[in-house]
This record gives structure tokens, C-alpha cells and sequence, in this order.
């Protein structure tokens, strides 16, 4: 799909670009100096690169961390998902959804038990929320306001991006959750999906797609919408009236040592997700101690109740029911999901 601007929009500059562009895929070995490191393979959703960062430091000053490095892949979630499936290393995964976690339980690569955890197996959180100019030159503020004439709208694609799954059911929620009927959700996505004017592969692709002058608005995750804005992107965000409550699972693998056991647990405690914090994702457990976070609407007030937050378990029957529902490919006799027909009918598969 080719990617458009209105004719009065400018390119964003280099510098932010380049600090959003960031690859699908992306190492980082151990060092040359001290042999005797271990290495953790951290295998996650794209939009984990720069959050990640600050967390390897602090576990490294840890007496379990000590001459811990960090080997890095990252990219789309399910494409991530599937990569692993394949063979690629991995003792930490985290990602967008639960369901390309439990992909690779049945494929006995992660513990059957792995969401027996004091946070369910969540690391990070985060809600929808609609990114847009500086000064919302269109007035968008609500999900009705998305479906208007001429609006246009990036969203990653459902297709290969956690993300986008979450942005499609905060929409089918607004209508749902707010005594609309399945048809009238339908209807709804409908016009979501004529106004989209792209579908990249990733949230951290869409959000460069956006910053680099496509579109009015963009659908993504809030800490991604506060990294723009760290990184020097003239946007604004808007956390809708009523939108959906995002939870990332992080699990190991069967064949990790109790070194990445050890880092697992470590980021979901409260130091890791004070970081995690600063990059904009909301806290997964209670007694965090956050500072100002740069780039939020309110950096004394960064993460705001919103006023109708929807979550995929008590609204959707969990990841388990609502991935066929919604994301089936018609394989195996199985009929297509709502929004993959919805995306066949629109014509909007992805990029071309």
C-alpha cells in the first residue's frame, strides 16, 4: 500500500527519524573483554528496543546480573513469535500478545505453567491512544471523530503486529462495550478501514510511517506515543474517553538457565518497571516510585485513568477465545476472524 501526505505536511527531521527507524531485527552481543559472561537471548516485540535498554543496566548491577550481557532480537510480535517456533535463540521472550507466547507452549518451547506468576505472566502495559499533530489540528478526541470523512489513519497491520490486534478491538470495544451491537462494531471497523491509509508490519514501523509525515493520526500504544515525544517528534497524543487496557507476557524458555529465570522475575519488579516507566509503559505491579516521564501529557501525572477502560479477559473472553473470533485465517476448515474478513472486504491486507 502506498503510503500518502497531505500536500501541506513536511518531513520530520532526520534526527527523530532515525532514532524511531529502528530495525526489525537487531543484535547485541556480548563484548570482547570478560570471557566468562553469560549471555541472556531476549527475543521481543519491536517496540521493546529503547525501554529495554536501562533495564539490562540495572539487572547487570545485580548480584544475580553480574557479568550478564544481552544478546537482542526484536521486530513484530508474531513474526517474533514465529522465528522462535523455528529455532531461533531465545531464554526470555516478551511480546505483544499472550497468544505467540502460548504459539511456542504448544510447541513445548515455553513451561505449560509460565503464567504462574505474581503479575500473570505480564511485564508491561500500556492503553490505545491516538497520536496526532502537534495541536490536533483535526480535533480528533474520540474514536467517533476517527471514522470522519477524510481522516487518515495509520495503524500496523493486524496480519504480523500485536499492536494493531490491540488498536482493532479498543474500536470494536467503543462499540461494543458501549451497547452497540456485533453488526454495529463491524460497521464501525468498516470506516475504520477505509480511512486507514497504511498498515505497516510493526508498531515501531507505523510510528516511524507517522512521524516521517503520513497521515492524522496513528493508533499505537501510549509509551509509544511518549517515546515520539522524547525523541524530539512533533506530535501530540489523546487517551480516548473509553479505550483498552494493553498487557505484554514475558515467559522463559524450557532450556534457559535460572540466570534468565532470575532476569524474568527482575522485570517485573519495582526498579525495572520505574524504567519501563520513564519509557512510557504503566506499571504492572503496585509501589512503583515514578518520576516526571518526559514526553507524557502530564510528566507529574503521566498515566491517567481513563474513563472507560476495557481489558481483553472481562471484554473479550481472554486471548484464547477472542484470537479465533477476531484473527482466524480460515485454515484447517476454520472460518476466517472478523476483523481478517473485515480487512479481505476493505481490500486493507497490508503493504504492497
Amino acid at each position: 500500500m502506498k503510503i500518502t501526505a497531505k500536500a501541506s505536511r513536511g518531513l520530520v527531521a532526520v534526527s527523530i527519524a532515525s532514532v524511531l527507524a529502528l530495525s526489525a531485527c537487531s543484535t547485541n552481543a556480548a563484548g570482547d573483554e570478560g570471557g566468562d559472561a553469560e549471555t541472556i537471548d531476549v527475543n521481543a516485540f519491536s517496540v521493546m528496543e529503547a525501554a529495554n535498554e536501562p533495564v539490562f543496566e540495572d539487572f547487570k548491577a545485580t548480584d544475580e546480573g553480574k557479568d550478564v550481557e544481552f544478546a537482542t532480537s526484536y521486530g513484530a510480535s508474531g513474526d517474533q513469535s514465529r522465528a522462535v517456533e523455528a529455532g531461533a535463540d531465545a531464554d526470555v521472550v516478551h511480546y505483544s500478545l499472550e497468544t505467540d507466547v502460548t504459539r511456542l507452549v504448544g510447541d513445548g518451547l515455553v513451561a505449560e505453567d509460565w503464567k504462574d506468576t505474581p503479575t500473570k505472566g505480564i511485564a508491561t502495559s500500556s492503553v490505545v491512544v491516538f497520536v496526532v499533530r502537534k495541536g490536533n489540528p483535526e480535533g480528533i478526541e474520540t474514536w467517533d471523530d476517527l471514522v470522519k470523512p477524510g481522516v487518515e489513519i495509520i495503524t500496523p497491520n493486524p496480519g504480523s503486529s500485536g499492536s494493531a490486534r490491540w488498536n482493532i478491538l479498543a474500536a470494536w470495544a467503543h462499540i461494543v462495550g458501549n451497547g452497540g451491537s456485533e453488526d454495529d462494531a463491524k460497521g464501525f471497523l468498516t470506516k475504520l478501514l477505509d480511512n486507514t491509509i497504511a498498515l505497516p508490519g510493526s508498531g515501531r514501523e507505523a510510528t516511524t510511517a507517522f512521524t516521517d509525515g503520513s497521515g492524522d493520526v496513528l493508533l499505537s500504544y501510549e509509551n509509544e506515543a511518549i517515546l515520539a515525544k522524547q525523541s524530539g517528534a512533533d506530535v501530540d497524543y489523546i487517551v480516548p474517553p473509553d479505550t483498552l487496557l494493553i498487557q505484554n507476557p514475558a515467559a522463559v524458555t524450557v532450556d534457559a538457565d535460572e540466570t534468565a529465570q532470575a532476569f524474568l522475575e527482575f522485570i517485573t519488579g519495582p526498579e525495572a518497571q520505574a524504567d519501563y516507566a520513564q519509557s512510557g509503559f504503566r506499571p504492572v505491579v503496585d509501589g512503583v516510585e515514578i518520576e516526571d516521564v518526559e514526553g507524557a501529557n502530564d510528566p507529574s501525572d503521566p498515566f491517567p485513568t481513563p474513563e472507560k477502560l476495557f481489558t481483553i479477559d472481562d471484554d473479550f473472553g481472554g486471548w484464547g477465545e477472542a484470537a479465533d473470533k477476531f484473527f482466524g485465517d480460515g485454515e484447517d476448515g476454520n472460518p476466517l476472524g472478523i476483523i481478517t474478513e473485515l480487512q479481505q472486504d476493505t481490500g486493507k491486507v497490508g503493504e504492497e
